[in-house]
């Protein structure tokens, strides 16, 4: 298999070549190995050279022999490196002493993981850019960024290397990129990945972990092998009435769907951005939704102080390497967050849980009358390099948190209250830039979004869009 011929599949294409015979797993592997080489070349997207040989798996698994990615997103896969993006851990030789849980499904389903992929330090940011792996790059326009935090996975995904990666989203990590990159990235409801065995709930439930595709139809057959509460999870979604692959075919059925263009921070949308987000809600309309302006009554000011809590809490662990960060291995807003890290009291975590609690009832109350919230992914396309500036001394955490709200307003509130939400590249700027947008339901319909985004799929084709810095 060349790598031209490569290029053109998603995951389910090269499982059908494979399970055909038509090619060898070992010929799709070579293939993804050349176009992984040709795509870090120009992007900086992988965080290691690539894995040699690739990472064990089943070979039965119904994505056995399709190239993978995983994330630096912290302990992964049994004897693999981490680093979380921060030159903190550099020379410390700490590894994964075991695989996760879900890099156990990974595994399982046949998936051949090639290496790791880049993040912001300590996966705190919507961009890429990180003192330790530098810029990642987006193929769609080399001087703009991929997203973030799952930057290295969308970049590596959108320009053809491999049809799938790994990626978590605490605050859009997943449909940032996805809409940077002109993917889709499914962030799914609270407990519907395992978080095991070594953690509890990441973020105390924010972070959603799934994956990057090109396709709807590799989401839903990807989450078919991978959901589900691990043993010992505090938090469990119910399992879906049937496999997400066959709600894919049977369609939503006629939904009440709802359109908001307005953030509750007030951040401004850029014009094109809510123009393409209501011409798919003209789409929706037209295929027989019943479509109303409206919103959760959300406050910003409850999203910004969960968020926050909960990302201080969240870095404690980081203060107990076994070599604590020093200043200067780490970016600015991070020694801010570490110190704040040290001053925060079971007060200020109950506090934080409040105002989680309170933005979760909001929304699940909004969803009591709608079945679908659709918004933009991000309000703005993707930025050029050097927008935002982590590193920018003086910053707060509390003031990085406002700054990237600015970019992605309607993405935060859905990691606080856990519901599922979905990226889909829906539209293009004007100069050809992917702009995403975002579908949200009710906890545990993952079921409803992704056949609803299968629709939009076939109304609105993006597969045939390729990025200019594509490998071909």
């Amino acid at each position: 298999m060349d790598v031209s011929e490569y290029v053109r599949h998603d995951a389910t294409g090269l499982r059908e070549l494979l399970v055909k015979g038509e090619v060898t797993a070992a010929e799709v592997e070579d293939a993804a190995r050349a176009a992984l080489e040709r795509a870090d070349a120009a992007l900086n997207a992988l965080a290691l050279p690539p894995f040699e040989p690739a990472l064990t798996h089943d070979t039965a698994g119904p994505f056995a022999g399709v190239p993978f990615l995983i994330k630096d997103l912290g302990p992964m896969a049994e004897g693999v490196p981490f680093f979380v993006g921060s030159r903190a851990l550099d020379g410390l030789g700490i590894v994964a002493p075991h695989d996760r849980d879900l890099m156990r499904r990974f595994r399982a389903a046949g998936l051949v993981t090639l290496g790791l992929t880049t993040v912001p330090e300590l996966c705190l940011s919507l961009v890429s850019e990180s003192p330790k792996y530098g810029v990642t790059r987006n193929p769609w326009d080399l001087g703009r960024d991929p997203g973030g935090s799952s930057s290295g996975a969308a970049a590596l995904v959108a320009a053809r290397a491999v049809p799938v990666a790994h990626g978590g989203d605490g605050a859009g990590s997943l449909r940032v990129p996805a809409a940077a990159c002109g993917l889709v990235g499914l962030k799914p409801s609270r407990g519907r990945i395992p978080c095991g065995p070594d953690m509890g709930e990441p973020m105390f439930g924010m972070v959603g972990e799934f994956a990057l595709t090109r396709t709807v139809r590799d989401a839903a057959r990807l989450l078919d092998a991978v959901h589900g509460a691990g043993v010992g999870d505090k938090c469990a979604a119910p399992p879906p009435r049937r496999p997400y692959a066959e709600e894919i075919a049977a369609g939503p059925g006629r939904l009440r769907v709802a359109v908001l263009t307005r953030a509750w921070s007030g951040a401004p949308v850029a014009p094109e951005v809510a123009a393409v987000t209501e011409s798919a809600a003209r789409a929706l309309e037209a295929a027989g939704h019943h479509v109303t302006e409206a919103g959760p009554a959300l406050s910003w000011e409850a999203v910004l102080h969960a968020m926050l809590t909960q990302s201080v809490a969240n870095a404690a662990p980081f203060l107990l390497a076994p070599r604590e960060p020093r200043p200067d291995t780490v970016a600015a807003t991070t020694r801010s967050l570490l110190a704040q890290s040290r001053r925060t009291t079971a007060l200020d975590l109950l506090r934080g849980f409040q105002a989680q609690n309170e933005v979760t009832r909001a929304a699940a109350r909004f969803f009591l009358d709608h079945d679908v919230l659709v918004t933009p992914t991000t309000a703005r396309p993707p930025l050029p390099h050097g927008t935002l500036d982590y590193d920018a001394e003086g910053q707060t955490m509390r003031d990085w948190l406002v700054r990237l709200d600015g970019y992605s307003p309607f993405t935060m509130a859905f990691n606080v209250s856990g519901h599922p939400a979905i990226s889909l590249p829906l539209g293009r700027t004007a100069d050809g830039l992917p702009v995403g947008v975002q579908l949200v339901a009710a906890h545990d319909r993952e079921d409803l979004l992704l056949a609803l985004a299968a629709r939009l799929e076939e109304e609105i084709p993006w597969r045939d869009r390729i990025p200019p810095h594509a490998v071909r």
